[in-house]
Formats: C-alpha cells, sequence, structure tokens
C-alpha cells in the first residue's frame, strides 16, 4: 500500500501515484478522522465516491449488482488499524478516472441542511407538509419554488403556520426563492410533474406514463445543476424516479457540444424516493395475512417504483409464492386507490418522499434508489460521512435472479 497526504487529508492506494505527496504508514495512522482510498473504476457504470463498509470493497473491479450481496470473509492482508477504520465507516473510496475527483476531500456534510423544492402540486405540497413537521433539528430552511407565483405565496403563508403551541421544535423556515437559486442548497428536491393520468383513465403503468414528459423537465434542471457546479444531493421524487434520475445523470454530464465528459453530477448525488412507499404497502397488505406478517421484521423492498419491484417476504425465509403475492398487491395498490375516486398522492409523498428524506439526513437505513452499475436501483442504504453504504445481503438464488431481471430491464429502458 501506498499512503498520502493532500489536501491535508490522509489517502491510501494500491496504486502508485508520483505525482501525490508520499507520506509513511506511521503518519497516516495517526489520523483520527475520514480517511481515503484512492482506485480506478469506469466512470460509465461506477460511482466517483462511496463508503467503504467491508474489506472486499477495497479489491472492487466492476460495480454490479453483486454489490447487494454480502461477501464472504476472507483473510485480507490489510493492517488492523485500517481494518478498525472500515469497522467505524471511516474509509471513504474515490475513484480516481474522474477528473474532479480531489474536490470530493473539501466537501463537509451541513449541520442542519438547507432544501430546495421545485414543483408544489399533490406531491410537492404534502412533501413539504411533512418536512415542515419532522425536519426540525435537521433542516434549517426549505426553499420553494413554482411557475405559479401564487402558489409559492400560498405555501410560504400556509406552511409557516404549522407549529404546536408553546412547544420548542425550531421548525425549518419556509421561503419562496426564484428559480435562479434553486441550487444554492445541501438538497434539491425535484416534485414537478407533467401528464399524470386523471382518475378513471385506463393505464397500465402510472409511472412510465410521465417518463416522456416529466424526462424534458428533469433535463432542465440537470444541466443547471451542472453550471451551477452542485455538490449537494440531487432527489428526485417525480415518476418514475429510476429512470428520471439516469436521465439527470447523463444530461448533467454532457458538455454544450453533447459530449459526455463527466463533469456535471457524480451518479451518487443523485438519488430516487420512490421505494419507500412500495415498502409501505407491502407492509400494510402484509399485515392482513398470517403468512406474511413477518415481513416488517425480516422482509426488503427491492427495485422501481413501478413495474419491475421485487418485494422478499423475509431474506432468511425467503418464500417465491408469498413474495410474488406481497409484489403483486403493492404494485396495484395505488389503483386501488383510483377505483374510489382519488390520485395516489399522500402515502408517496409522506413515505418515499418526507420521512425517508428526513432518514437520508439522519444517516439512518432507508429505501431509496441509488447508482448500481450503470442504473439507478432501489434498495435499503444509508448516507454516511464516507459516502452511501448499501445493505448487503446473504440473497437466495431465486431472489437474486428475480432483481438481475429488474437490473437487466433498467438498463435497457435509458
Amino acid at each position: 500500500m501506498f499512503f498520502y497526504k493532500i489536501r491535508n487529508k490522509v489517502a491510501f492506494s494500491f496504486n502508485k501515484f508520483s505525482e501525490l505527496n508520499e507520506i509513511p504508514e506511521s503518519k497516516a495512522i495517526k489520523e483520527e478522522n475520514i480517511i481515503y482510498f484512492l482506485t480506478s473504476l469506469i466512470p460509465k457504470v461506477s460511482r466517483r465516491s462511496f463508503c467503504i463498509s467491508d474489506p472486499s470493497l477495497l479489491y472492487l473491479e466492476n460495480e454490479d449488482l453483486r454489490l447487494l450481496i454480502k461477501p464472504e470473509k476472507k483473510n485480507y492482508e490489510i493492517s488492523d488499524w485500517i481494518l478498525e477504520k472500515i469497522d467505524f465507516r471511516k474509509i471513504m473510496a474515490i475513484n480516481t478516472t474522474y477528473h474532479n475527483w480531489e474536490n470530493i476531500l473539501e466537501y463537509t456534510p451541513p449541520d442542519k441542511w438547507r432544501i430546495n423544492l421545485v414543483g408544489l402540486g399533490d406531491v410537492g405540497g404534502t412533501l413539504l407538509t411533512g418536512l415542515r413537521l419532522l425536519g426540525s433539528n435537521f433542516i434549517s430552511e426549505i426553499g420553494i419554488y413554482s411557475r405559479s407565483k401564487e402558489s409559492v405565496i400560498r405555501w410560504e403563508l400556509e406552511a409557516n403556520q404549522i407549529m404546536s403551541a408553546f412547544g420548542k421544535e425550531d421548525y425549518p423556515i419556509i421561503k419562496g426563492i426564484s428559480e435562479e437559486k434553486l441550487f444554492d442548497c445541501d438538497m434539491f428536491v425535484f416534485c414537478a410533474s407533467k401528464s399524470v393520468p386523471k382518475v378513471g383513465e385506463n393505464v397500465d403503468d402510472v409511472r412510465l406514463y410521465q417518463f416522456e414528459s416529466n424526462s424534458k423537465i428533469i433535463k432542465k434542471y440537470a444541466i443547471m445543476a451542472r453550471k451551477n457546479n452542485f455538490k449537494g444531493i440531487f432527489a428526485v421524487v417525480s415518476d418514475p424516479v429510476d429512470l428520471l434520475c439516469k436521465v439527470a445523470l447523463i444530461e448533467s454530464n454532457k458538455s454544450d457540444e453533447g459530449i459526455m465528459d463527466y463533469r456535471g453530477l457524480a451518479p451518487e448525488q443523485i438519488r430516487g424516493y420512490g421505494l419507500g412507499v412500495m415498502n409501505a404497502r407491502a407492509a400494510y397488505y402484509a399485515s392482513k395475512k398470517p403468512m406474511t406478517t413477518s415481513y416488517v421484521a425480516e422482509g426488503r423492498a427491492f427495485g422501481p417504483h413501478g413495474q419491475g419491484l421485487v418485494i422478499a417476504n423475509s431474506i432468511e425465509d425467503y418464500d417465491e409464492e408469498l413474495s410474488d403475492y406481497l409484489t403483486e398487491k403493492t404494485l396495484k395498490a395505488n389503483l386501488e386507490v383510483r377505483k374510489v375516486g382519488y390520485k395516489p398522492f399522500i402515502a408517496p409523498a409522506l413515505s418515499s418522499g418526507a420521512l425517508s428524506i428526513i432518514e437520508t439526513i439522519k444517516g439512518n437505513w432507508h429505501y431509496s434508489a441509488t447508482f448500481i452499475g450503470g442504473i439507478y436501483m432501489g434498495a435499503n442504504n444509508k448516507l454516511t460521512p464516507s459516502g452511501i453504504e448499501l445493505e448487503r445481503l446473504n440473497l437466495p438464488d431465486s431472489l437474486f435472479n428475480k432483481l438481475k431481471e429488474t437490473f437487466e430491464r433498467l438498463e435497457k429502458m435509458v
């Protein structure tokens, strides 16, 4: 191993970097804060940075769906102090094939987040309400933008009047902002949407129905993020989240000539918030059948917010028939709401949106779509100070094969 000092930060690598300031291991071992592992992976299918949550990730050659599988235990020839750093999630991997990789060394997570939200429709307004109620101690302010000035004024007035009497809650301040200020924040939340099917309209997959129109909208904001050199999280809540995340990644990384130069948003900066409500819907239906009540404690949700979703009734005691039942019930849950004459936006805005965003900020486990091997795949993960940590599980072969089918399906779609 080689050890380096870069911008007053300690880094190490299996590779020799002659242009970097090399230091002895005896100096590196004294670093109490996060240290950085320098690696080299293909940008098209790899993240710019991620958390080293187990030693096998130091030897990662390709990022793919196997990132969700718990690795076999091996005796690695690694110093004990580095293994201890891994146990405490104090090592961040940096992919040096990205031209601006050194900028990651300068990033510090905020103590209290500033969030800017675009889109104040059914989902955006409900999500904003959830963030106002839940954001105390975690969010300092929420900037809101809509093409309707009246809508911005309405929500600024209404949301700032949500509070408990005589309480000590430090609610985030809600304020209207201009479109030019949208990327002056720590997290940008995309809730803008177009072509939402009307109640009673016969559409097989409501989410895919919105893809074309929402792709055009998100492209504009992805380009804005690039021009503003945005360092925060680009959160996608509008449907279909998984596909729109990939569109945002591609469009933000194109030059003015339309050439992919990877100078825009890093893959891990973009996150899709759609799987939270699918987990909640699965839990709801699981509670109604004795054979599936263990889902909340033992089960998991994977994949997109729509076709390709995989619900596992249990990881330890996986039953394909029960899992298929829960998957089917979850996929059709939104149609059940539509049957009684309503658009299903409350649970998505709160379970996928507000609650999952708060858990992201807090660094807790939650469901969201993150970059895995070239696509955005929903799975349990958390945002640590050293980057995204994916939950790695002992997945049964039959379950992994289902996930592989979903992975390949998403690969072909964008």
